[in-house]
């Protein structure tokens, strides 16, 4: 089966884990997802992750964070899909809940927060919102 939106798909895998409690989940591997993760790792929002290799095929293993049972994300919400993409200029970066949430977007030099992006004055497309 071809995946034609790996971001959505991630997206949805770590939304069911996290519904059913579980510690990890094992998604497919891109740079795209790669850098997600990293992003992810770095704001907090996932323990860890580590890239795995079984019978020719590279996976990602993304160990999921709670806290006193909760899970620390709450939402996830897709905002670009590959019928409807979203773009914002430099100047209308998304705030999301007020600084409190994250908002990912693809820029012309790299994947970026929405707080990164607005520092180094770029816009781009808006892939998520996580909070």
């Amino acid at each position: 089966m071809s995946r034609t939106d790996l971001v959505s798909d991630c997206l949805a895998s770590l939304k069911n884990a996290i519904v059913a409690k579980k510690d990890e989940v094992i998604i497919p591997y891109s740079k795209l997802l790669f850098k997600i993760c990293e992003i992810l790792k770095t704001e907090g929002y996932i323990e860890n992750f580590r890239q795995m290799e079984e019978a020719k095929k590279v996976f990602l293993k993304v160990y999921l964070r709670y806290r006193n049972k909760k899970s620390v994300v709450s939402t996830m919400r897709r905002i670009s899909k590959p019928s409807l993409r979203v773009y914002v200029k430099k100047d209308k970066v998304p705030r999301v809940l007020r600084g409190k949430g994250l908002a990912l977007i693809s820029t012309s030099q790299g994947l970026f927060t929405d707080k990164e992006a607005r520092q180094r004055g770029i816009g781009g497309e808006v892939l998520f919102y996580i909070w």
